[in-house]
């Protein structure tokens, strides 16, 4: 995670750690898959993408900026291990 943040320093080790219990907690319930399935790899793909993006964005509101709120392709990603989407 730390090589996809470009982070080469450990001060924000936990804060990372956190960025990606959060990503994957949201996108294991958005899809559905059991925490004790073996995760796809498009699947923690997007989660290492919410994850990054929580990371850079820490806060709920930016000015001057145009903002989404997942990265672009995340739920491109997802759709196909989603129940109640079509992909």
């Amino acid at each position: 995670m730390k090589a996809h943040l470009r982070v080469t320093i450990d001060d924000d080790d936990l804060l990372i750690m956190d960025k990606i219990a959060t990503a994957t907690e949201w996108v294991l319930k958005y899809t559905a898959i059991s925490s004790e399935a073996t995760v796809p790899g498009p699947v923690n793909e997007a989660i290492r993408q919410i994850a990054a993006h929580l990371y850079a964005n820490r806060e709920a509101s930016l000015v001057g900026v145009t903002a989404q709120s997942l990265p672009f392709g995340t739920l491109d990603l997802l759709a196909p291990y989603t129940p109640f989407v079509c992909g």
